[in-house]
């Protein structure tokens, strides 16, 4: 029986189920057609043989292939955005909450399905510019806007200096990737290991530091 006739024979509730593993399996095959091809070289003609089943069903979960993308960038943040879950409590100490923070964020942005999606995003941005823009929203830009709310707070009750918590929270995630990063997203070595991280999560937090927590407790 193919995977439409079960659907429609299905009750109610496992009628849901089989269109949310329908749902997932599209979204699967589909990452794995964008990072392999590139954004412009998949169709949805090609994503909806590979997953089977008819074009219909598939244009029924996802009306255009940037729909479909940002289900993939969507599915790849919820798994592997650690960093977005971290806490941030406004009232934190500075210097060990963004040591956890940079670790998740580390976590993050190395994670190899975080580095297949850079490279996609970015090499498709010059004709896709759209990607670029949907991806920075449903990724970096979140990140950044919790920590710019956190450094706000620091900021209004003396542990950081006054400044502009936006630009602190880039600051800070370009010191975290000043060492390692690059080098991953350009295939030149390996992920670092774990006393690498650590090692480079200690220097960001420290030259952070020097910058924002001068004449500031932290």
């Amino acid at each position: 029986m193919s995977s439409e006739a079960a659907l429609a024979e299905a009750p109610p509730s496992a009628h849901d189920e089989l269109r949310d593993a329908k749902r997932a399996a599209i979204v699967a095959t589909a990452r794995a057609a964008f990072f392999a091809q590139g954004y412009g070289a998949t169709s949805m003609s090609s994503i909806a043989a590979t997953v089977g089943g008819s074009k219909t069903t598939l244009w029924s979960h996802f009306r255009s292939k940037e729909e479909l993308f940002a289900a993939v960038v969507d599915d790849i943040v919820e798994r592997y955005g650690t960093a977005l879950s971290i806490e941030l409590p406004p009232g934190a100490p500075v210097a060990p909450t963004l040591e956890i923070f940079a670790s998740a964020l580390m976590a993050t942005i190395l994670s190899a399905p975080i580095i297949d999606l850079h490279r996609v995003v970015t090499g498709e941005a010059g004709r896709f510019p759209e990607l670029a823009a949907l991806f920075w929203e449903r990724g970096p830009k979140r990140g950044k806007a919790r920590l710019a709310a956190y450094f706000a707070a620091a900021m209004a009750d003396g542990r950081l200096r006054a400044g502009d918590p936006m630009r602190a929270a880039l600051q800070f995630v370009a010191l975290c990737q000043a060492e390692s990063f690059q080098p991953v997203i350009l295939a030149m070595g390996p992920a670092p290991d774990a006393e690498t991280i650590a090692r480079e999560v200690t220097v960001a937090v420290e030259s952070f530091l020097k910058i924002w927590a001068e004449r500031a407790e932290h």
